[in-house]
């Protein structure tokens, strides 16, 4: 901790400069922000990034495509089925490869379930770092009956490894449909108590309305995406805007805040997983019997070109650029 040497406000007080990071228990991965404080109130911040490279691509550049999708599981260790989706798709464009109609709703399904199962864990640990504990097991209840049903597909309850360049790696069991049913049908309730815990709870909202707001031309500006911006009052989402897959087959809507503060952050994130459960219902509803994976030799030389593939991932814009 340091202090500033010259007086920064009107009341010729001295701020104090306070480094948070680059480990702290408040940031969920490895990030420094450098912060000034007047009493509680932050009056500058200065965020540095950096701390956590891996040189993913370059360890892309030595492997064939099929092994980088278990480099990309890595990227997002919560929500690693949608970036193995856009390394997938960003090869499939380049090769004019043309993924089976099944195959596009397996991976809609998949894709959505992570997309709850990422906002689960954002929930509890954005509860638990508001000073409330009981989000945190709710939410990792639900994460959990998600996680189970990955497993019994893909093998693994994390590092899935499931998509494939032309589609998906393994048929769904005999009793997936029946498994999912029974899974949505507790998440729904499972996301109404969740609500009810939490979202007008005194406490959190002294904590969140309010508080961080942040305009929709600022969060434009900033480079913000997904959830957040949307909580500034911007109707953006890759999934709407370029439609890729099949979204454009569903009915569903894109839940917008109206205040840009901690408490839209968050509750822009609660209706999205009554959404994704919207997107589930109608793919499973609409999947028909067919093949699962492109006929793709296992050895082909791309063309030469270059692609840029955007997907609208839990936690915002989720891009690949391979050339």
């Amino acid at each position: 901790m340091q202090v500033q040497q010259q007086p920064t406000n009107q009341d010729n007080a001295i701020d104090l400069m306070i480094n948070m990071g680059p480990q702290h228990p408040s940031t969920h991965g490895v990030f420094r922000l450098v912060i000034w404080v007047d009493g509680e109130r932050i009056v500058k911040a200065e965020p540095h990034i950096g701390y956590l490279h891996r040189g993913s691509e370059k360890l892309c550049e030595d492997e064939l495509y099929s092994q980088v999708i278990t480099l990309f599981d890595r990227l997002d260790y919560v929500a690693n089925l949608n970036c193995e989706l856009a390394f997938c798709m960003a090869v499939e464009k380049l090769m004019e490869i043309e993924v089976p109609e099944r195959a596009q709703y397996i991976r809609t399904i998949f894709c959505e379930l992570n997309r709850i199962a990422s906002h689960m864990l954002f929930y509890g640990v954005y509860g638990m770092d508001a000073g409330a504990v009981t989000p945190i097991l709710y939410g990792f209840r639900e994460r959990e009956r998600i996680q189970s049903l990955f497993e019994s597909v893909t093998g693994a309850r994390m590092m899935h490894n499931y998509f494939r360049v032309g589609g998906v790696n393994e048929e769904l069991p005999d009793d997936f449909e029946q498994r999912l049913s029974k899974l949505t049908d507790g998440l729904k309730q499972g996301i109404d108590e969740c609500d009810g815990l939490l979202s007008q709870n005194e406490m959190f909202l002294a904590r969140t309305k309010g508080i961080g707001t942040i305009s929709g031309p600022d969060a434009i500006a900033f480079g913000v995406t997904g959830p957040a911006l949307r909580a500034s009052g911007v109707l953006e989402d890759v999934r709407i805007s370029e439609p890729y897959g099949v979204y454009d087959r569903f009915d569903y809507g894109i839940p917008v805040g109206s205040q840009g503060d901690c408490w839209d952050r968050y509750y822009v994130r609660v209706e999205e997983m009554r959404q994704s459960l919207s997107i589930i219902d109608q793919a499973v509803n609409q999947m028909e019997a067919g093949e699962i994976l492109a006929n793709v030799r296992r050895i082909a030389r791309p063309p030469k070109g270059e692609v840029y593939i955007r997907t609208e991932s839990p936690r915002g814009d989720f891009g690949v650029f391979l050339v």
